[in-house]
């Protein structure tokens, strides 16, 4: 009876002499949807006992990102600006907790857009009795910033500017703080720093003088959204690379040890990794919820308002939407595959271990990552469907190089630190004047908003203050040499 109902139903609705027609659209709109969904990480990896901290833990994708290191049994630490205490805090970190019976989950709370609320944070995770961390995944940056000029928005231009300004600088802040317990952890520790940029960074490959921040740029900042944003990203992915480059230059390469007994001992070559640390930027794509929804102002969630009209397009666009953009499992299916990947360190490490009879010489094993068995994640890269992204930026004219040109020879004896200026992301000298831009920039924002706290831990500040000399001496111009 129910077949009958259902043939009559068919026949009725589905005309027999379209059938071919029907069933090639399905066909058609299952294949658009599978390819705008992306690659799905091919790797797995069990995190029990692996300690990572999480940006923007409660977006979209945060909360994804969140439930997928839960299920692997990671220890997690969800920075959120919310008082730990408050509703939306205690009841997402609970039912993490009971869903996955993973009572290592915690919240802390951070609000990204006040450096004396990172600065204090830090401190106090210095300052505490449990400095490990194994990963750090930047998720705050990667929503979408500003409104469409056809959606009536709740923000200004200029507060949307400041935004993606303030998110930048919490990363780039953050992680210049944490970097004293990363440096010295030990160098079997597997550290990995995933800044999650938004999809749009191709936009801005070929404007080589808007990358640096308005202070520094000699071109005025544009008004289209997705040259904003994509600026954004790509000056994230820019700092990533050099920050990579910062730690491969490091005297006294951080090499793991091999097993005992072993006569080898594995050498990675400075092209492949050189520091157990590895620094990585990823794009995830298109979302819905983080890309399109704040473009279209229909966040109904969002503490600075809708937009009506906004919502009712976003609805409306639901169908189209659920093919041609990710959902939040897809979204972060590369961040996930850039976590899982191994390492050049960890392939040689068992590399060595399985020639130990056959290593009667002794000495180190060189290699590069053509000669790995399997694929390994390339420091410093930015990664999008699962692999590696190559983006052609422009190297700038060097200032330094003019005013040395300019010298009266007076300079100083100063450190010099070997840089290998690989050509990628704008090269040595792209990174440096981005980097310097984030120091000019930090100036500026931390002065804007002045710390409520005058105090700080002595041993702190002595690790800060030591970290800030090491930075300096690497990106001046006259104490570094680029090779």
């Amino acid at each position: 009876m129910v077949l009958k109902i259902l043939g009559a139903a068919f026949s009725a609705f589905f005309p027999t002499a379209y059938t071919v027609h029907i069933v090639v659209g399905i066909i058609t709109v299952l294949v658009f949807r599978a390819f705008s969904q992306g690659r799905r990480t091919n790797r797995e990896r069990d995190l029990h006992a692996r300690k990572i901290l999480v940006t923007g833990g409660f977006t979209p994708i945060g909360l994804t990102i969140l439930q997928c290191l839960a299920q692997r049994g990671a220890h997690i630490i969800a920075l959120s600006p919310h008082s730990v205490d408050s509703p939306e805090v205690t009841v997402i970190i609970s039912l993490l907790r009971t869903t996955f019976s993973n009572e290592e989950i915690y919240a802390e709370q951070c609000d990204l857009a006040s450096p004396s609320s990172i600065r204090s944070f830090c401190t106090r995770f210095l300052t505490g009795k449990d400095q490990r961390i194994d990963a750090i995944i930047f998720a705050h940056e990667y929503q979408h910033i500003g409104t469409a000029s056809f959606i009536s928005g709740t923000r200004t231009a200029e507060t949307d500017t400041a935004k993606r300004e303030s998110s930048s600088l919490a990363t780039f802040l953050m992680t210049t703080l944490l970097l004293p317990a990363l440096l010295v952890a030990p160098v079997e520790r597997d550290i990995r720093l995933i800044a999650v940029v938004n999809p749009f960074y191709a936009a801005a490959a070929g404007r080589t003088s808007t990358i640096p921040f308005p202070s520094r740029s000699t071109t005025p900042p544009s008004n289209a959204i997705f040259l904003q944003e994509g600026v954004r990203s790509l000056r994230t992915s820019i700092f990533t690379r050099h920050l990579q480059r910062i730690l491969d230059a490091l005297p006294n390469a951080q090499v793991p040890q091999t097993d005992e007994g072993s006569s080898t001992i594995p050498v990675v070559s400075p092209k492949t990794q050189r520091s157990n640390i590895v620094a990585v930027s990823v794009s995830p794509g298109i979302s819905r919820a983080d890309t399109i929804a704040p473009l279209l102002n229909a966040d109904w969630t969002s503490p600075s308002g809708f937009s009506t009209t906004g919502v009712i397009l976003y609805l409306l666009l639901q169908p189209l939407l659920r093919i041609f953009a990710k959902s939040p499992m897809a979204s972060v299916q590369t961040v996930l595959h850039a976590l899982f990947l191994p390492t050049p360190f960890r392939i040689l490490r068992t590399k060595a271990a399985s020639d130990k009879p056959n290593s009667s010489k002794g000495g180190p094993i060189e290699s590069s990552v053509t000669d790995m068995p399997e694929e390994v994640l390339k420091p410093g890269a930015l990664y999008a469907e699962c692999a590696v992204v190559r983006v052609k930026v422009p190297p700038p004219s060097d200032p330094q190089a003019s005013e040395k040109s300019q010298g009266n020879g007076k300079a100083k004896a100063r450190e010099v630190l070997e840089i290998a200026d690989d050509g990628e992301f704008g090269g040595e000298v792209m990174g440096r004047l981005v980097w310097e831009a984030y120091e000019d920039a930090l100036k500026a924002w931390e002065a804007a908003n002045p710390s409520e706290e005058k105090r700080f831990d002595i041993v702190t500040t002595i690790c800060l203050f030591d970290l800030a000399d090491r930075c300096t001496r690497v990106h001046k111009g006259l104490q570094c040499k680029v090779t």
